[in-house]
């Protein structure tokens, strides 16, 4: 069972009673509703019913108050009573109350007699309802209005040979089938409730707000005189059954039926008219035969489709008694009322289907809530829905077509007007699952051939390898496999992974090292702060590598970093272009290195234009986690980050290209989260483009399942489009973060790594990992650049580093800087000058002004700053006293060697 056991309800399969009731209302002629409650309720229905029906609803309220709920509401009410009855003049005044009222004890048949008695002009018949929301769902609220309304009219018991036909909440375009073929029949009939027209209703020259049409009240006094009631509801509780009260206060037979729907349940139907009396035309049989000759045409199409069914009971019942016998295998059917006798009655039918098409198993649910039905639907492999419109979550995150039937449908059109009831509309549901079938296969067919002729074949002789990796050296290679310590036979968690992600747990940064791997070299996707380099070793940020590696050398760096490295817990692929853009070589990669060791966690980073098509891939090679940078989730701010996409051999420019990337990262991550991928979305902070959209990307991504964000700072790079614009201070960052903290967690220790980082998240060793290079310089007496001259001075160079040997320390982060002197040849150590960290963390920002002056105090005799990287403020007082700052990820007698060559031109 993949009911939900916990004692939650998420995203209900359901409505309020009062609802259902006021629906019922709608199908008696000159009738009004006022729901004894709040204001909100009669808003909160008219809207959702207004959105369905596409047709004006009015439904009056008698607006309690925090006074009425103390001192009871009968004012309110009868106040409301007498305004409905001066403004619409009604015939029938429906009411039904709500949590409120029937919480607080209101007494509404006592208060509707003295209403009677202060006002004795009153002539309409007032009905009361007891509706709280919480006693049940629409489907008991309908059937209590109608209960209460033959319990409430006054009976005409003379007998006079009609047959009561009592229904559910059908479509209007349901109604109308109905009534037509009881009016051919020749039967005389009362139809309760009547929605053919008041839920829609044509175009008229004047505007009634009184529904004329429906079941009048004469009529409704004839149902206690009928011959037989026919009431198509077989799960109607018996205590509110319309049939089962006036057999019980009339003596008036009743015959409970299924809705008639597709072929079985309509010839029971029918029988049962001609057994009553009724003549069935010509047309009715001959839409009976065309719906024999279109199951005949569509059942190797409806053969392939596993359904879930949702909805009310009634309409559960019938569709699946539907889909059966048209070929379909219903693998789930629901339902949010309490239905307890829906299991008995689908079962045989359902093990029937399911043993036909070999499958084992399926749900039956009732008071079910739309997660158990999401459970279920996962966990049978349906490829088909059928139910109201608020399955559309399921189907967004799932991408299961869903066939909207039932009540509410607000995301489409026609509502009142889908078509079930019959052998014509059974039909037209028949086709409709077919058509879902055979547009799920025109589109999914050429990449199931490619999976199962070419893409098996690929994945077969891509094995071979995995396990034996070549290199062009393969004594070296032996020599090193030979070394490598085992990898440890436990094979992690998901959550033991998470712990030991420095990324995702910031408890693991001091302790588990990362290696990420150069292999993916293309983008697909041109973000105007980004420049990618593949050559470059002296600069610290995303997207720059000092070479980009093919499968074989990532593994062999693979191995030889884990026998450096101890402590490796994470292999990540993150560029130095999009991982996911390089899809050959990341999942080779991934694979060979997977077959060495299966408790390594692999990460991969990308900007997710491609990621719909590869989340499969990802789950296959064993992908834990997953960043998706995400910046915008509105195509116009997304038109001013992204230059340009390209996708499927196109390249998309504008908001055309922003809105392509949007809907493929929010598909990718929504597909990644339910495939138990943890994700984290990466968001670079831009100021003035979307500084202040932030928070939305965080609700956004939040709603589709990721574990965590890293709002970024912006890294200014040379040569980008977003060169000169200007950064957001750390306190506005942080600030930021903690805004949207709330939401969702946020990521406070992001190092901003590069492509090609090694070690610990605070302590970057891949400069320790370089390629060797072969030396392509002319011999020594022709070479001018490899021994350059010195310059004609000593310059005087300040250097941020954590230890003197490498440029590896953000400015604002140093404590002290080592002072050398070069003349462009020769690097020489000066001393060390302490000073004030200008940066002491989130919080600390209110001195920084003071601190600053003794930095510029302890550089002022150097011409030039070398730091990892450097915020804008410092930089342009640094500026501003005449000092340069050069930006570099290397040793440092290299780093200030070229620093005072560039400041002697």
């Amino acid at each position: 069972m993949s009911a939900n056991l916990v004692n939650l309800n998420t995203n209900p399969c359901k409505m309020c009673m009062p609802l259902g009731a006021a629906t019922a209302f709608y199908g008696i002629r000159k009738c009004m509703t006022i729901l004894h409650g709040s204001q909100g309720c009669s808003t909160y229905i008219r809207r959702h019913m207004a959105t369905h029906y596409n047709e004006p609803v009015d439904i009056a309220s008698s607006s309690l108050t925090e006074e009425g709920t103390v001192f009871g509401g009968a004012k309110n009410l009868i106040k409301g009573l007498e305004n409905l009855i001066r403004l619409y003049q009604p015939e029938v005044i429906g009411v039904a109350t709500t949590c409120l009222a029937e919480t607080i004890g209101e007494d509404v048949p006592a208060i509707i007699k003295d209403f009677y008695e202060s006002h004795p002009e009153v002539m309409a018949a007032i009905i009361p309802v007891a509706s709280p929301g919480y006693g049940g769902s629409q489907y008991e609220g309908f059937f209590r209005a109608l209960h209460a309304v033959v319990r409430h009219v006054p009976m005409n018991t003379t007998p006079n040979g009609r047959i009561n036909i009592i229904t559910g909440h059908l479509s209007a375009a349901d109604t109308r089938a109905l009534k037509a073929l009881l009016d051919m029949s020749g039967l005389e009939y009362v139809l309760l409730p009547d929605l053919s027209q008041n839920l829609d209703g044509g175009h008229e020259e004047t505007y009634n707000r009184l529904p004329q049409h429906g079941t009048s009240l004469e009529s409704i006094s004839l149902m206690a005189g009928a011959r037989m009631t026919l009431e198509l509801a077989p799960f109607c509780p018996e205590e509110y059954s319309p049939g089962a009260y006036l057999r019980e206060a009339h003596g008036v037979p009743l015959l409970r039926m299924g809705l008639p729907v597709g072929l079985s349940l309509t010839d029971a139907f029918v029988s049962t008219l001609e057994a009553l009396g009724g003549q069935i035309p010509a047309s009715v049989r001959q839409d009976r035969a065309r719906h024999l000759d279109a199951m005949i045409d569509a059942h190797k199409y409806n053969a392939q489709c596993r359904a879930a069914i949702f909805g009310e009971p009634d309409m559960v019942h019938a569709l699946t008694h539907a889909c059966c016998e048209n070929g379909a295998t219903p693998l789930v059917a629901a339902t949010g009322a309490r239905c307890s006798g829906l299991d008995a009655a689908l079962r045989p039918i359902m093990t029937k289907a399911a043993e036909t098409q070999f499958v084992d198993g399926f749900d039956i649910l009732d008071f079910a809530d739309f997660t158990a039905i999401e459970n279920a639907v996962t966990t049978h492999n349906v490829n088909l829905m059928i139910g109201n419109g608020d399955g559309h979550r399921i189907e967004e995150r799932q991408h299961i077509p869903l066939l909207r039937y039932g009540f509410p449908i607000h995301d489409r059109m026609g509502g009142q007007r889908t078509r079930i009831l019959l052998y014509d509309g059974g039909t037209s549901l028949m086709e409709s699952t077919a058509n879902a079938m055979l547009a799920r296969t025109e589109v999914s067919f050429r990449e199931e051939l490619f999976r199962k002729y070419y893409r098996a074949e690929e994945e077969k002789t891509a094995s071979t390898p995995a396990s034996t990796p070549t290199c062009s050296q393969a004594e070296p290679q032996a020599a090193s496999h030979t070394e490598r310590p085992a990898p440890s036979p436990a094979v992690p968690s998901v959550s033991e992974r998470t712990a030991s992600h420095p990324c995702f747990t910031c408890g693991a940064c001091a302790t588990s090292a990362r290696l990420h791997l150069p292999i993916a070299p293309m983008c697909n996707l041109s973000c105007n702060y980004c420049l990618r380099k593949y050559d470059c070793p002296n600069e610290s940020r995303p997207g720059v590598t000092t070479a980009v590696l093919s499968p074989e050398q990532a593994f062999e760096r693979f191995i030889q970093v884990r026998r450096d490295m101890p402590n490796l817990t994470v292999v990540g692929i993150a560029g130095p272009g999009d991982s996911l853009a390089n899809a050959e070589a990341t999942f080779r990669t991934l694979e060979m290195i997977r077959a060495e060791d299966p408790a390594i966690t692999f990460c991969m980073s990308t900007n997710g234009l491609a990621l719909p098509e590869h989340v499969e891939d990802m789950k296959r090679v064993g992908v834990s986690h997953a960043t998706v940078t995400i910046n915008a989730v509105d195509p116009s701010i997304g038109a001013r980050i992204y230059r340009y996409a390209d996708f499927g051999g196109t390249r998309y420019t504008g908001e055309t290209a922003a809105a392509l990337l949007l809907a493929n990262q929010l598909a990718g991550l929504r597909a990644l989260t339910a495939a138990g991928i943890v994700c984290k979305v990466n968001t670079v902070l831009l100021k003035g483009i979307n500084d202040h959209h932030i928070p939305k990307v965080v609700e956004t991504v939040r709603d589709l399942g990721a574990e965590l964000t890293n709002i970024m700072q912006l890294i200014p790079v040379k040569g980008s489009a977003f060169e000169h614009m200007p950064l957001v201070s750390n306190k506005e960052l942080m600030d930021m973060r903690k805004r949207c903290e709330p939401t969702l967690r946020q990521m406070y220790h992001c190092k901003q790594c590069r492509a090609d980082a090694v070690g610990l998240l605070a302590d970057d060793r891949s400069i320790d990992y370089r390629p060797i290079k072969i030396d392509k310089t002319p011999a020594p007496s022709e070479d001018h650049t490899a021994n350059p001259a010195p310059i004609a001075r000593r310059i005087r160079i300040a250097v941020a580093s954590k230890t003197g040997g490498t440029v590896d320390q953000h400015f604002g982060q140093a404590d002290q800087f080592f002072i050398y002197e070069s003349d462009g040849r020769e690097a020489s150590f000066v001393e060390t000058r302490s000073v004030s960290r200008y940066c002491k963390g989130m919080d600390d920002c209110g001195e920084k002004a003071g601190r600053m002056d003794g930095i510029l105090a302890a550089v002022q005799d150097c011409e030039g700053v070398v730091a990892l990287r450097i915020g804008a403020s410092p930089l342009e007082k640094l500026q501003t006293r005449g000092i340069s700052v050069f930006t570099r990820y290397e040793k440092v007698d290299k780093a200030v060697n070229e620093a005072a060559r560039a400041l002697c031109g």
